[in-house]
């Protein structure tokens, strides 16, 4: 295992160094927010942030991605054959992301890597992708991370971890990838023992600072009737404007649709994001909706994350404790409190 420590001028150069060997995402400062963005001329990685308003998921399930193409042109040898669009597979590495965002990809796995099913360009993705974390010395308020199975610095699923000691970084390889990603780095000294120590005292400062505690205990033990009968759905529904945003922010959303965009003779087959917030999620090509009201979307949506999700796959909620959702919700809907009225 490398560990190694790096001025902050330092580290930054030696990120700008890698790109001959990866495509290298990192947090950039936009307006007042931060998100992550490829590392090229003219743009400096930002790491004085909470979390990303948005997680890096995009990366691995890209928000509108070009899946097969075709011709309708009948001169064309390859005429009405459905051809697979150029993928880039080329190694990245995404530094700097949270260990709530870094666990969601495990969550996610599931879906789209399970042994009856693999999406064929996720997998590839993730195994291209070095996940270098970065520990949260001073999580949001409205965190709850440690609720769910993870915490501020936690390791699942990363490959590297990035500590904020105030003047420098210990960045610390935790697999073979990030020892690889580590061992292509300049400049960095081996880290002395005054410094792990410093940064081992870190951990447990950060999870005193997380206020939210929420529970999840219950939910397995809770009856899927019970619950998708409940009294309370109408009040947690009653704000809600269906604008998406939460489904958009959430790091294990996963939902996705696919259409075929022509323009002219020539045709491509997208996959875009989706949500089940929205009344066309669920439209039959009949006409039915089976999810057409308000309420039976955001019960689906919790449902989904704290039930639907535990039952089937035998874990904790489809949640990581980010808090982007209760952070961004133009109508103040919270997950946390629906969550103790689910496990209630």
């Amino acid at each position: 295992m490398l560990k190694k420590s790096f001025s902050k001028e330092k580290w930054t150069e030696a990120l700008i160094g890698l790109q001959s060997a990866y495509k290298v995402f990192v947090p950039v400062k936009e307006g007042d927010f931060h998100n992550f963005r490829l590392l090229e001329t003219g743009r400096k990685p930002n790491f004085e942030f909470q979390n990303t308003r948005l997680s890096p998921k995009s990366v691995i399930l890209p928000q509108s991605e070009r899946m097969f193409e075709y011709t309708l042109d009948e001169s064309k040898e390859d005429a009405h054959v459905v051809k697979e669009a150029a993928k880039d597979f080329s190694p990245q590495a995404i530094v700097g992301i949270r260990p709530c965002d870094a666990f969601a990809f495990e969550l996610v796995r599931i879906n789209f890597d399970n042994p009856q099913f693999q999406d064929p360009w996720w997998v590839r993705r993730m195994e291209s992708t070095t996940l270098v974390g970065f520990g949260c010395n001073d999580p949001c308020a409205s965190c709850f991370c440690t609720s769910v199975g993870n915490g501020p610095f936690s390791e699942k699923g990363l490959d590297a971890l990035m500590i904020d000691l105030g003047d420098r970084y210990l960045v610390r390889s935790l697999t073979s990838k990030g020892e690889a990603f580590l061992g292509k780095v300049e400049f960095g000294a081996e880290a002395d023992d005054a410094l792990l120590k410093k940064a081992l005292s870190l951990p447990r400062a950060a999870e005193k600072k997380i206020s939210s505690k929420v529970p999840v205990d219950h939910l397995r033990g809770k009856g899927v009737n019970e619950l998708f009968n409940a009294p309370f759905w109408e009040r947690v529904s009653f704000a809600c404007i269906n604008c998406g945003t939460c489904t958009f922010l959430c790091p294990t959303c996963w939902c996705f649709d696919i259409q075929d965009e022509v323009a002219g003779k020539e045709g491509d087959r997208i996959r875009n994001w989706d949500a089940c917030m929205f009344p066309l999620f669920t439209l039959h090509g009949s006409g039915h909706n089976p999810r057409d009201k308000k309420l039976q979307r955001v019960r689906q949506r919790f449902m989904h994350k704290l039930k639907y999700y535990v039952d089937k796959y035998g874990n904790g909620p489809a949640c990581v404790g980010c808090g982007r959702c209760v952070q961004h919700c133009p109508v103040n809907i919270d997950i946390r409190k629906v969550s103790e009225l689910m496990n209630g």
